[in-house]
């Protein structure tokens, strides 16, 4: 498999808010010009079409490459593609997805034999895109994928907003050594004291990145004075973020490097768990914990823990530009993440350790038995213990909340 580096990625932000689309809305809408995804497919019912069509051609997966295990997955599911199909799936090595929307909005997307086509894109968190992006992607990408059949319905382990092909679950969970924190805090505002008598030892990365805008989300859900109304267009801004902002200011000189500096990836704030700079990271991975450890990233002395109220969480997926030029390739590589092989193998703790979006009670029993046979994980939590998943704050409110972040906290 080839990959491409695509180098320093600019974090951007989404300034306009998103229309939510259910995952029941993704899957039961067809896209209109099937045409375009093969020759001669008038719907998605005609895969053998589109699968006839990938054949010998190569796709541009525009994908996060900021962790060897991840770039390891994506490989061995290139090789797989490879063998069954004979596509060459060439991964573009991204910092962060924003890097491959900024050049489909900026046009320079072209060259693309060269390496640098954008075919499918990996979205962290599709429901942050603005208008303007979804402009520049398929728009709903038709159900009729055949591993589709087996996704979760809407209401299920969390929430899929956006124009795409769902790919895995994400929640929001802290992680830390249990050896330095064995009575980990259980809520945003025990977090906040547990900083004020451990200074230093707590991390977020900045908000541009995912999980800092996750980590201001969450404590934003705990402390606006009408939860209710952060699923709606923001309004009444100053009102509804005033604790918030309380509690962060009583935070920021608590954290690491007195919150003049925010670790730039996942990555960088488990090197500093690893290295014992900070003893609570956060992560949108449960399995992360329990993969580290397998990997020897992390000592066997780390447990993941949940927030006693449930956490924040959100579907990640693969979306597919409307101008690529190899769609047909870039639709078979969607379904293939989406077969109960892909799946288990990403859930795996020992490799990744990323939930699944596919349902129990739609597996064949031999697709349950693989998903039963993997090891349970040094720290993988139960869905008891995980608790509950909250609907994330609207887009609306995340780009405010962050926009204004950047205001009081200029760093």
């Amino acid at each position: 498999m080839e990959s491409i580096d695509r180098g320093q990625a600019c974090h951007r932000r989404s300034r306009d808010a998103p229309t939510a689309l259910s995952r029941r809305a993704v899957l039961a809408t067809a896209t209109t010009g099937l045409a375009s995804f093969a020759p001669g497919a008038t719907s998605m019912s005609d895969w053998a079409a589109i699968e006839r069509a990938a054949r010998g051609r190569p796709v541009f997966w525009n994908a996060w490459a900021g962790d060897d295990r991840i770039n390891a997955f994506i490989a061995w599911s290139a090789e797989r593609l490879r063998v069954s199909h004979d596509i060459a799936v060439r991964h573009v090595r991204l910092r962060d997805p924003t890097e491959a929307l900024a050049r489909l909005g900026a046009g320079k997307v072209g060259a693309r034999a060269s390496g640098s086509g954008i075919d499918l894109i990996w979205l962290n968190d599709p429901g942050l895109l603005s208008p303007g992006q979804r402009n520049l992607l398929c728009g709903l990408v038709p159900g009729g994928l055949p591993n589709a059949i087996r996704l979760a319905p809407a209401g299920g382990p969390g929430p899929m907003d956006g124009p795409g092909i769902p790919w895995h679950m994400a929640r929001l969970v802290f992680v830390c050594d249990a050896a330095r924190v064995p009575d980990p805090p259980r809520s945003m505002a025990a977090i906040g004291a547990w900083a004020a008598a451990h200074p230093g030892r707590l991390a977020h990365p900045h908000p541009r990145h995912v999980l800092g805008a996750a980590f201001l989300g969450q404590a934003l859900c705990e402390f606006a004075p009408d939860p209710a109304a952060l699923r709606h267009t923001v309004a009444d801004f100053e009102a509804m973020t005033a604790p918030f902002w309380r509690w962060y200011a009583a935070l920021q000189p608590m954290l690491w490097r007195r919150g003049t500096a925010f670790p730039e990836t996942g990555s960088a704030q488990r090197a500093l768990l690893r290295e014992t700079e900070i003893d609570i990271m956060v992560s949108f991975n449960p399995g992360e914990a329990s993969a580290a450890i397998a990997s020897g990233l992390l000592p066997d002395t780390v447990r993941s823990f949940a927030l006693d109220g449930g956490s924040i969480g959100h579907c990640s997926c693969n979306a597919i530009p409307s101008d690529a030029a190899n769609k047909a390739p870039a639709l078979v590589l969607a379904n293939f993440l989406l077969s109960p092989e892909a799946q288990a193998r990403a859930a795996d703790p020992s490799l990744l350790g990323i939930p699944s979006v596919l349902a129990p009670d739609r597996l064949a029993p031999a697709d349950r038995a693989r998903f039963a046979a993997l090891p349970p994980g040094r720290s993988m939590l139960s869905p008891a213990e995980l608790g509950p998943a909250l609907p994330q704050p609207h887009p609306s409110w995340m780009v405010r909340l962050v926009e204004s972040f950047e205001r009081h906290f200029p760093i």
